[in-house]
């Protein structure tokens, strides 16, 4: 399950961000922000079973990739996105626009003023941003039954199947064995901890920002 999430993470908070900064700091009302933002709409509202035939559709069908722990980070990274892209814009805006004006009145570009002014102000939000993003794909099932599928060993690589907590519940409480069962409670006990911790460390992370 780490290993999953991190890579979705990897991948899906680097772009997240990216199209929230542009969004809020240099699109200035063009018709492509209003494309990104409709798109960002729609996908927020996507079953996350859509985003798993997605991810199987584009790296499994065609053969790029089997199923692995690779694609089902892809999967997991189209549920990410929306949460990270609406967060970060709105923690943007919430900078005051007097922070922005000060640093180009001493001489910073505007570059310099997202990079080193405004995206340090806003990091509590985005940490937040991020840790609901987490939390989501942390717990989804459907998207890793197309792509990541299961595997009963230890972890073997990153383009193998993996087991991942999330559908271990799912196969282990559907069955009438009562020691499997044990387990999918297990594996839930676990999941909400590994939530816990992240947005506990979010928190933590953004009080000593405020420092």
């Amino acid at each position: 399950t780490i290993v999953v999430v991190a890579i979705a993470a990897v991948l899906a908070v680097p772009v997240g961000v990216f199209c929230a900064v542009y969004l809020s700091e240099f699109s200035k009302g063009s018709k492509f922000a209003q494309y990104i933002r409709f798109a960002t709409n729609i996908l927020s509202g996507v079953p996350s079973i859509i985003a798993g035939i997605f991810a199987y559709g584009l790296l499994i069908a065609t053969g790029f990739l089997g199923y692995s722990a690779l694609a089902g980070g892809v999967a997991l990274a189209v549920l990410m996105l929306p949460t990270i892209i609406r967060t970060t814009d709105e923690a943007l805006k919430i900078v005051p626009q007097d922070i922005r004006w000060a640093a180009l009145g001493v001489g910073a570009y505007n570059y310099q003023t997202v990079l080193f002014i405004v995206l340090p102000a806003a990091l509590p939000g985005i940490l937040t941003g991020v840790t609901l993003a987490v939390a989501r794909a942390a717990g989804e099932t459907a998207p890793l039954i197309f792509t990541a599928l299961f595997s009963n060993f230890w972890f073997d690589g990153l383009t193998e199947p993996v087991a991942s907590l999330s559908v271990l519940v799912y196969n282990f409480a559907i069955v009438p064995f009562k020691a499997q069962q044990e387990l999918a409670w297990a594996g839930s006990l676990i999941l909400v901890f590994l939530v816990l911790l992240t947005s506990v460390t979010a928190r933590l992370a953004t009080r000593q920002k405020s420092y």
